[in-house]
């Protein structure tokens, strides 16, 4: 089983830091490669560029809750619903 994981190409775990603008603030944010194009796959998908997504996210999570004790943890979730990973709930999906 092992196997599965562990034979992954080293560069979907390697880290990459991305410099953008999120609602007009500079900053930086350090993520696996998997998530980066799992990202970058969802804001195509809206038809949109990554920072714009990034933006769009980062300002209904301050509508809804307020600002984010660790954004790049909210990134790698967003991933795993947006894969069907886990549920809105938290809870695991069970694989078919």
């Amino acid at each position: 089983m092992c196997q599965v994981f562990a034979g992954q190409d080293p560069e979907r775990y390697a880290s990459t830091t991305r410099r953008l603008r999120i609602n007009g603030q500079s900053t930086s944010i350090r993520l696996e490669n998997a998530f980066w194009d799992t990202l970058d796959e969802i804001a195509a998908g809206e038809g949109v560029s990554t920072p714009c997504f990034l933006s769009t996210l980062h300002a209904e999570v301050l509508e809804l809750r307020g600002e984010p004790v660790n954004f790049s943890s909210l990134l790698r979730t967003t991933c795993l619903i947006h894969l069907g990973q886990v549920s809105l709930s938290g809870a695991a999906v069970a694989a078919e």
